[in-house]
């Protein structure tokens, strides 16, 4: 099939070891080959469900038991001093080290609750270039396209006027995170597609923020109570300035 020498560098591509010239020429058929890009998306989907697999383990309540009985093992000095501080020395050591242990979980489930996210967001993402019809309002005009979410999402936000700037409103489409209900705006640089989701910010305001995501650039912020994310393979520089012109609207 004329699409075998494609579909089989998906895997390298989406693990981000693709050599440069390749990974463009790639770019370009995936944004003209709905099958592939189809391909694309599926292959995704089992890249996060792999990694979802191995992050299940979480120790249980036995670790602190464990911990706790591996420490009372050790054989206390029948020293008068090591006898009298032994207990206090173990029961800190201890505390200190359940203490230790939580921080590492806290920020552990936290860096992988934004892996996940990113990953939701970049599937969506490739849904959207490999759909035919990728928007539900179709529209250049912002205040067109604004106006067209009201009733439909639970939020208001700005679009930035994009006069004098290499980017174009595509239109736009009611998306979802976690059942919750957002925006995924759509926009055109040269001959690459940005999608720009806004969603209710539901997380922790100091969780890791990734640059990028399988492959593809990533911006993301929040502000008045709104999560912002900007995914594309257009250039850093592309997605930079797309978002600053969002941030100052908003």
């Amino acid at each position: 099939m004329a699409c075998e020498p494609w579909t089989g560098k998906l895997d390298t591509y989406f693990d981000g070891e693709l050599p440069a010239e390749e990974a463009r020429a790639l770019d370009e058929h995936l944004r003209g080959c709905a099958t592939c890009a189809a391909e694309g998306l599926r292959k995704l989907q089992q890249k996060r469900a792999v990694r979802d697999a191995g992050q299940r383990f979480t120790p249980d309540p036995a670790f602190r038991a464990r911990l706790q009985a591996s420490l009372a093992a050790r054989r206390p000095s029948p020293s008068l001093w090591r006898r009298s501080w032994l207990p206090i020395f173990v029961t800190a050591t201890a505390t200190a080290l359940l203490i230790a242990v939580a921080v590492l979980l806290s920020l552990n489930r936290a860096r992988n609750s934004e892996q996940q996210l990113m990953s939701e967001l970049v599937d969506q993402h490739v849904a959207t270039l490999a759909s035919a019809n990728p928007v539900d309002v179709v529209s250049t005009d912002r205040h067109t396209v604004k106006p067209w979410f009201e009733g439909k999402i639970p939020f208001t936000f700005n679009l930035p006027e994009l006069q004098g700037s290499p980017f174009v409103l595509v239109g736009g489409r009611v998306s979802y995170l976690s059942q919750s209900p957002g925006a995924e705006l759509i926009f055109r640089v040269r001959q690459h597609q940005i999608s720009v989701f806004i969603f209710q910010e539901r997380g922790p305001s100091d969780a890791h923020e990734a640059r990028t995501a399988l492959s593809f650039e990533v911006r993301s912020w929040r502000h008045n109570g709104l999560r912002y994310v900007v995914i594309g393979d257009a250039s850093p520089q592309d997605l930079d300035r797309l978002s600053e012109l969002l941030k100052a609207a908003g």
